[in-house]
């Protein structure tokens, strides 16, 4: 008796300290998506009640020319800026693999822009660097380059600056790396170096391929961050100019709060999860291609 009442009683503590997460879960995660995946299907434009439509906003969205730009401007964002951000990470991940007295120092400092970077003050600070008069043309102006671009209002160079802004936040996956380097057995590279292998040989022969796991995972990973990135785009170009910077989530919201489209946009959100889902997949079909799963 005593014993079935102790395993009651546990059971019981576990439902009552997980019930407020399993209420916040339903209450703000389940019941919004299923209302979203309502409003898709319908006519709402928050200020009326939702009439359903079927498959209206899909086939709207499919003629929409400013969906395929914001679309092709988030995926050629993403597909620029993960692999130049994961390059970093694990060149400043392998420099930092050494410890030393000062290495703690270093890696907060590398690893405080991944914690601000995505912050509206970093944004705004962001776009006054990159302004006509800001930091960045002033040095330029003092090391003699006269004709400096507008580099947010040129639509050639304004996706640039936010794929620069990604990049700088690269601590997270750096701190990643640098966990998974400390993993590898210093045997290997003693035994290599036995046999006449050089550091370039060591990192491309035993290094790299005994990271591709976290490669994939710090590849999956901030691929979809990129498809869903936003505060970058609002807050510095507003998608401008000539909708060059547009991101797939800003056209959500602005279709949604600013345009009052909300069925509209709850269908952008919808097609969003779709193309997540896609790329995920395809990412995961090329794993066994080049991913080591072998150990160590």
């Amino acid at each position: 008796m005593g014993k079935r009442f102790s395993i009651y009683s546990e059971s019981t503590a576990g439902v009552i300290f997980t019930l407020p997460f399993i209420i916040g879960f339903l209450l703000f995660m389940v019941v919004p998506m299923i209302m979203s995946l309502y409003y898709a299907f319908s006519d709402f434009n928050i200020l009326s009640p939702p009439v359903f439509s079927g498959l209206k906003n899909f086939r709207e969205m499919f003629k929409d020319e400013t969906f395929w730009q914001s679309l092709r401007v988030t995926v050629f964002y993403a597909v620029v800026s993960v692999p130049l951000k994961l390059a970093f990470a694990l060149a400043i991940a392998v420099l930092l693999k050494k410890t030393t007295k000062a290495s703690g120092m270093y890696r907060a400092m590398y690893y405080l822009p991944s914690i601000i970077g995505g912050s509206v003050a970093v944004s705004i600070l962001w776009k006054r660097m990159f302004a006509m008069d800001g930091m960045i043309n002033r040095v330029l102006h003092s090391i003699g380059i006269e004709n400096t671009p507008a580099w947010l209002g040129n639509k050639n160079t304004a996706i640039w600056t936010l794929i620069l802004l990604t990049v700088w936040q690269f601590g997270s996956s750096m701190l990643i790396f640098l966990s998974s380097l400390k993993q590898i057995p210093t045997s290997f590279y003693e035994a290599s170096t036995v046999d006449g292998a050089g550091r370039a040989r060591q990192f491309f022969s035993i290094t790299l391929p005994l990271l591709t796991p976290t490669i994939f995972f710090n590849l999956v990973m901030q691929m979809i961050n990129g498809l869903l990135a936003f505060t970058q785009s609002y807050i510095i170009t507003q998608g401008q100019p000539l909708n060059s910077t547009l991101f797939y989530m800003v056209y959500m919201y602005q279709q949604s709060f600013e345009f009052y489209s909300t069925g509209y946009g709850a269908a952008l959100a919808w097609m969003m999860l779709v193309v997540v889902s896609i790329v995920t997949s395809l990412l995961f079909a090329t794993r066994k291609r080049w991913v080591y799963d072998g150990g160590f």
